[in-house]
């Protein structure tokens, strides 16, 4: 089959504009899980946890349903507000899935946080979440 040039442009464009909003909705999850973390908002993060996630925060550790993860959040960022949260690095791996590494500061604790966000039935979601204090 042949396609003349017209067509092809209109093909490709056509494909192109399919696969970018994929792309754009992982870009939009991560930019909202770390305006989450900096307004210390656990409950908007939790819409973005997967069914369970790996969770550590200080004093606590494991793999935790998105309800009780949002408890262990709301009440770690009780203990330790804000000051501020930068993220210093953030990729994706060869799996498509999206990463992402910064410093949560509260009072005089600096944390090293940590999240990795996979795709689930199209939807991306936080399966893992670290806090660990820096010393």
């Amino acid at each position: 089959m042949k396609f003349t040039g017209k067509i092809r442009i209109i093909l490709i464009c056509s494909i192109l504009v399919l696969l970018l909003p994929a792309k754009g909705s992982a870009q939009d999850v991560n930019a909202k899980v770390a305006s989450s973390i900096r307004m210390a908002n656990a409950r908007e993060l939790s819409n973005y946890f997967n069914a369970t996630i790996d969770l550590s925060v200080p004093g606590t550790e494991g793999t935790f349903s998105k309800a009780q993860s949002e408890i262990i959040i709301r009440n770690f960022f009780a203990k330790y507000p804000p000051a501020s949260y930068t993220q210093s690095h953030q990729g994706q791996s060869k799996d498509g899935s999206q990463y992402a590494i910064g410093m949560y500061k509260s009072g005089n604790t600096v944390f090293r946080a940590y999240y990795l966000i996979k795709t689930v039935n199209g939807k991306p979601a936080i399966h893992q979440l670290k806090f660990e204090i820096e010393e």
